[in-house]
């Protein structure tokens, strides 16, 4: 095969007429080859002959935006314009959201596809896809459909060619949906799919019929059980697995008991099977990506904690007037603000107010799902630290915590254990009790629930898996909620001290 000014294809072929019968632009111009246009249907018709044609992407497309694909991203592309239903697996921090937006903008360049919704967390819906869309398609139209029925509806109708709505968030504006003339449907974090049985589920099945183009993507599927699989297949190649769920368990799965079952010995190579076309790259493959990726994770604060947030800061509006700030008074105002957004804070008699910290659980829930190492979860206050760890023991999942009450000794056996045995696989940390000196690279992604005030302590706390001993290239996530978390954040990615920025903030806040 051989690429003719990146416009057509030169193809050497037993049989040309197999080619030139169903490819009405393409002519024999010797007795075994055969030139034929380079575009994505003759492509896609291509390699339904069995004919592995490359796709035009790779030449016919300007790279928009601000960054240079990697290679692995420009990959990741191609595949995704060569099958209109397909999975991409590659890992978190691959830069697999960039692969899609720039899949979709050559697309729409070529007359294929005129507009596209985006299916994700509500914690990405900011700050991954409408940030990333800025930085790889700042050309492109870009709408949030989030709020009420008849705002979501309004967004949708106005025309933006990327639309960006949460999981849950479809059902509600199902019939706009239906008839937006969304043509290809992004489905971000894909596992929250897996149940075919879920409204979710169901509604968007709904949305998607035989011409719509539909890419799903999580950095692990079926990470939990061979039966994830089965949704996620129905949706994108129902072919592969029996028509019955029942069916497909018994195929994949052993029982022991009325209770228990336990995956066979073949059920990765069916599960294999199942999720294709697919494609997958993890960060080991990536050569050329950055050694540490940070991602910032949106977290709407409840009711609760946006009362008291809003109900402190006008009474420190009141309180100051025209007096002169402080430093100290703007440090102890700042972690109050910082202690609610987190989830709970220290009263003047030694108590702790709980708020409710379901919406940044599930965020962190998320992330620890997708990352296929241990995870090291860093939480600025003590108390916080007691309720998250009862959730996520309560989940099942293997924890110890690491904090200033808890023994030298102690704290040796669980780094020990941490380092070498399969469990724990979380370690929640209070930063200063563990941000200098210790490796921890069993781990490869780092979540920040909350941002310290500390620059040196930020940097350090990152480096207990970003060092001598890793094998994974990094991940750090930040948690972010109020607008005093916004703030600090940052501060510590541009690496400015935030103590010496405190009564800027603090006066921030006030405005």
């Amino acid at each position: 095969m051989k690429i003719v000014d990146g416009r057509a294809l030169l193809l050497k072929l037993r049989n040309p007429n197999r080619v030139t019968s169903v490819i009405p632009q393409s002519k024999q111009v010797d007795t075994n080859e055969v030139l034929v246009k380079w575009g994505i249907d003759e492509a896609h018709k291509l390699r339904n002959l069995g004919v592995r044609a490359p796709s035009p992407i790779d030449t016919q497309y300007n790279w928009t935006g601000a960054y240079t694909p990697f290679d692995h991203q420009k990959k990741t592309s191609s595949f995704f314009t060569l099958n209109k239903r397909a999975f991409c697996f590659n890992e978190q921090g691959t830069g697999k959201t960039a692969s899609a937006i720039w899949s979709a903008d050559f697309l729409m360049n070529k007359g294929k596809i005129s507009r596209v919704l985006v299916i994700c967390p509500l914690s990405i819906m900011d700050s991954a896809w409408r940030a990333d869309l800025a930085t790889f398609a700042p050309h492109r139209t870009v709408d949030v459909a989030y709020g009420s029925l008849k705002k979501r509806a309004k967004i949708i109708n106005q025309g933006a060619e990327f639309v960006i709505i949460n999981y849950d968030g479809v059902d509600i504006v199902l019939d706009e949906v239906r008839n937006g003339g969304f043509d290809l449907v992004i489905v971000d974090e894909a596992t929250h799919y897996k149940n075919p049985q879920t409204k979710r589920w169901k509604t968007l099945r709904k949305i998607v019929d035989d011409n719509t183009w539909l890419w799903m993507m999580t950095g692990t599927p079926a990470a939990q059980s061979p039966l994830d699989a089965y949704g996620l297949a129905k949706l994108i190649n129902p072919d592969a697995v029996p028509r019955f769920f029942s069916s497909f368990r018994d195929m994949v799965m052993q029982q022991l008991s009325q209770f228990r079952w336990i995956p066979k010995e073949n059920a990765s190579d069916i599960v294999f099977n199942a999720l294709q076309p697919a494609i997958r790259f993890t960060k080991e493959e990536c050569l050329d990506l950055p050694e540490m990726t940070y991602v910032k994770r949106k977290v709407e604060l409840t009711k609760q904690q946006t009362k008291y947030y809003e109900m402190l800061r006008k009474q420190l509006v009141m309180k100051v007037g025209d007096d002169e700030i402080s430093a100290v008074n703007a440090a102890a105002t700042m972690n109050k603000l910082l202690q609610i957004s987190a989830g709970a804070v220290y009263t003047d008699d030694g108590g702790a107010l709980e708020f409710d910290i379901k919406n940044r659980y599930k965020v962190l829930k998320e992330v620890i799902d997708e990352s296929s190492q241990k995870v090291l979860v860093f939480v600025p206050f003590k108390h916080t630290i007691d309720v998250l760890v009862s959730k996520l023991r309560a989940d099942k999942l293997t924890t110890e915590v690491i904090r200033g009450d808890v023994p030298a000794h102690a704290r040796t056996d669980i780094f020990k254990r941490f380092q070498n045995d399969p469990d724990p696989k979380i370690l929640v940390i209070q930063p200063q009790s563990a941000a200098h000196g210790v490796t921890l690279t069993a781990a490869n992604t780092v979540v920040w629930w909350g941002p310290t005030s500390s620059l040196e302590t930020y940097a350090q706390a990152n480096a207990r898996v970003h060092r001598s001993g890793q094998k994974h290239p990094c991940t750090v996530v930040q948690l972010q909620g109020s607008g005093v978390e916004k703030r600090v954040y940052s501060l510590l990615d541009k690496r400015i001290d935030v103590h010496t920025k405190m009564i800027d903030l603090y006066k921030e806040l006030l405005d």
